[in-house]
């Protein structure tokens, strides 16, 4: 079952200048997330509450036939494994997982008709969001 909106993810072409926008809007910085090799995959910003906003670098201009900023949209799961299992059942493809993301939070990933990306995410309590969202660092 879906319980909640847990992210909205867009591209940026000036990381410095999107994290300007959204601290004015009173949206700060909560983490980042690497790559295995060290660089910058996404910053994560906090809303409110356990609810984020995911920034990614754009690695190059933005192409025609790419999205413009939209990336994904997540929605909060109690159990994702079932969730895509009941999926599968109901005829809808999953893309990816479940498996462990890089903020140790379970994923799956669909499509909507449109092509555009959904994860599904199981939050787990020693994720970076749950920590921030009980007002601790987000990582130890």
């Amino acid at each position: 079952m879906i319980t909640d909106l847990g992210h909205a993810a867009f591209a940026c072409t000036d990381l410095d200048r999107a994290l300007a926008f959204y601290a004015k809007l009173g949206i700060r910085e909560a983490f980042r997330l690497n790559r295995e090799d060290g660089s910058l995959m996404l910053v994560y910003l906090h809303v409110a509450g356990d609810r984020f906003i995911e920034v990614f670098p754009a690695s190059g201009p933005l192409t025609s036939g790419q999205p413009i900023s939209y990336m994904h949209l997540c929605l909060v799961v109690d159990d994702v494994k079932a969730m895509a299992e009941q999926l599968r059942a109901d005829g809808i493809a999953i893309e990816r997982g479940p498996s462990l993301g890089l903020d140790h939070n379970w994923q799956a990933w669909v499509r909507d008709p449109d092509g555009n990306a959904i994860e599904l995410m199981q939050l787990v309590e020693h994720s970076p969001q749950r920590r921030v969202a009980r007002g601790e660092a987000a990582w130890e």
